[in-house]
């Protein structure tokens, strides 16, 4: 199985936003909550309306390794909640299906794999790709593997370059840049 890769382009995360946006606004929430947390999509799915509605902070308790988590919302976030949530009762999933079910991950992945291929993402794209995105992002932006490191509850900093594909990319650079 070949691993997902984040969205490096920030003209192609753009592009899935834009193509989110005609198609459904859960759809694009989906996606932007994604981007923007650097939750796993088994941690968004579980979130219910009450979870995020009028937050300035999301606390969870992550499924995969059982740490409390507690994050703010940014202000991309907050607004696309409060515009979501309006009419939504508290005790409903935040991401219901078609047959108002809670959404599973294969129906996530079917949303986000169909947006980025009509956008013309061409890189492995699944559920992960979310999770990925930010964190390759938030390095570029902060160029802070510590933090990043503690976010996404890493082991070491090694793990973190490696999973948010960094390693190579550098690796690939400066192997360009080396000339004897």
């Amino acid at each position: 199985m070949t691993a997902v890769e984040p969205i490096r382009n920030l003209q192609k995360i753009k592009k899935v936003e834009q193509f989110l946006a005609k198609q459904s606004y859960r759809n694009l929430l989906l996606f932007t909550f994604g981007i923007n947390s650097g939750l796993r999509i088994s941690d968004i799915l579980k979130l219910d309306v009450k979870d995020v509605k009028n937050k300035a902070y999301i606390e969870i308790k992550e499924q995969k390794t059982n740490k409390f988590k507690k994050f703010p919302l940014n202000s991309k976030l907050k607004n696309m909640i409060e515009i979501y949530t309006k009419n939504k009762p508290v005790n409903s999933p935040l991401f219901k299906t078609i047959f108002n079910n809670r959404m599973d991950r294969v129906t996530a992945y079917r949303i986000i794999r169909y947006a980025c291929k009509r956008a013309g993402v061409r890189e492995n794209i699944g559920t992960h790709s979310l999770r990925k995105t930010f964190g390759y992002h938030f390095y570029k932006k902060y160029n802070d593997i510590a933090m990043l490191q503690k976010i996404l509850n890493h082991s070491s900093p090694a793990v973190t370059m490696r999973y948010i594909g960094i390693e190579q990319e550098e690796i690939y650079k400066n192997y360009k840049m080396f000339i004897l």
